[in-house]
């Protein structure tokens, strides 16, 4: 698998028309980076394969949305990089 996350400032984005494809896409939300950066907003879920501990990977909370996985993951990557002193 091959993933290139493109960082870029939008501006407003309430000023945008995204047009997801429904069979990709469930639902578009936004999350501010001050929310991401706050530790109430921050976990970790741990797996298990054959009975023991196999890894851990970061989730972000915000409200009913739970953001994991592969996004998860990029996530964490890019507030080490934009807030080091802060994330």
């Amino acid at each position: 698998m091959l993933v290139a996350p493109v960082v870029a400032n939008l501006g407003h984005l309430e000023d945008l028309t995204l047009t997801p494809n429904p069979q990709e896409v469930e639902e578009v939300f936004t999350i501010p980076l001050d929310h991401l950066l706050r530790a109430e907003n921050q976990g970790y879920t741990h797996y298990r394969a054959k009975g023991r501990y196999s890894h851990t990977l970061p989730v972000f909370l915000h409200g009913p949305h739970r953001v994991w996985g592969l996004t998860a993951i990029i996530t964490e990557l890019t507030l080490e990089l934009l807030a080091p002193d802060l994330y």
